[in-house]
């Protein structure tokens, strides 16, 4: 498992910079009072990236242990100065060490339990999840959805952005599906140029992300302990099609 790893960490704001943190945060919010058995104030979040979700959430009143396994995207993180009821720990979501610590609510956001590609690691991730909740915790997941992934992936995408500091940031993307391992290969070419169009930076990187089906997730689920409570297509009031990129679950923990 390996993503946004040395200087691609440094571009990922850049990257997503349009993405709506506040508005997905709300519709989690929701989610968790929707479903909630007694207070929600204490939550854990799995791959937490450069912390942008965090951030949103804690302005809405939660407190937040924000992980990721990923050194580089935590220094992103930690400089991008959040509230300071947002903590950030180095953890892999496979191999959670929390010292017994429980929480209200565990979330897992943007398609990340897919990095862990395998049978194996999902349900290990997910029983790491059951463990980590106090009892009728309650569990929030985003993942791709398949039947969108094989009718409408793009072999080839190409983006820019523009930097802050001036000049310009290019990414192209190959993807290949794995239908047996049910995973999409990209390959990522990030050039960062000047203003002046010279080239100061080239780097390359592959990322491996499993995609799901819906009663897949669920039997994932069960097997860890976990009881399905809510299908949804990703921060919308549509329903899930199979032109749904991205689902979410919401979950609690069973008995």
């Amino acid at each position: 498992m390996g993503s946004y790893l040395g200087k691609y960490a440094e571009f990922y704001n850049v990257i997503y910079a349009n993405k709506p943190y506040a508005q997905e945060a709300e519709f989690v919010h929701a989610c968790l009072q929707r479903h909630a058995r007694g207070p929600v104030q204490q939550l854990l979040e799995l791959a937490c990236g450069t912390g942008r979700h965090a951030a949103a959430l804690a302005a809405l009143g939660y407190s937040i242990l924000a992980t990721d396994y990923s050194a580089d995207l935590l220094s992103v993180a930690r400089a991008n100065a959040p509230a300071a009821n947002v903590q950030f720990e180095l953890q892999d979501m496979r191999a959670l060490n929390l010292d017994g610590r429980q929480w209200d609510a565990v979330y897992c956001l943007f398609d990340s339990i897919g990095y862990v590609q395998t049978n194996a690691a999902v349900l290990q991730v997910l029983q790491n999840i059951h463990t980590a909740l106090r009892p009728d915790g309650l569990c929030i997941l985003e993942f791709w959805h398949a039947p969108a992934m094989l009718r409408g992936y793009e072999p080839h995408r190409q983006a820019s952005w523009p930097l802050p500091a001036g000049g310009q940031l290019e990414r192209s993307s190959d993807t290949r599906l794995d239908i047996e391992r049910q995973v999409a290969e990209v390959h990522y070419t990030l050039r960062e140029l000047a203003a002046d169009g010279s080239l100061v930076t080239e780097l390359e990187e592959t990322q491996v992300n499993r995609y799901f089906l819906v009663q897949e997730m669920a039997l994932f689920l069960e097997s860890a302990g976990l009881t399905p409570l809510e299908w949804l297509a990703a921060y919308t009031p549509a329903p899930i099609t199979m032109d749904t990129w991205h689902v979410m679950v919401v979950a609690r923990k069973a008995a």
